[in-house]
C-alpha cells in the first residue's frame, strides 16, 4: 500500500467516525427528549393535586396563625 493510499484511508477512517459520533449523540438526545417528555405527561397528571394540597397547607398554617392564642 503506497504512503498517499494509507492516508485516503485514514481520513475516509477519521470521516466515519465523526458521523459515527454524530448519529450517537443524535440517539442520546432522542433518548434524552423521550424521557423529559413521558416525564412531563406523568407529572402533568400528579402536579395539580399536589399544587392543592401545598395550597390547602399554606392556607390553614396561615389562618391558624392569625388566630394564635391570645394572652
Amino acid at each position: 500500500m503506497k504512503m498517499s493510499q494509507v492516508r485516503t484511508w485514514g481520513r475516509t477512517r477519521q470521516a466515519g467516525r465523526r458521523g459515527q459520533n454524530t448519529v450517537e449523540y443524535l440517539l442520546m438526545l432522542t433518548v434524552v427528549v423521550g424521557v423529559v417528555l413521558v416525564a412531563g405527561v406523568a407529572l402533568k397528571k400528579f402536579l395539580p393535586g399536589l399544587f392543592g394540597q401545598i395550597q390547602g397547607m399554606i392556607s390553614g398554617a396561615a389562618s391558624s396563625m392569625g388566630s394564635g392564642p391570645s394572652h
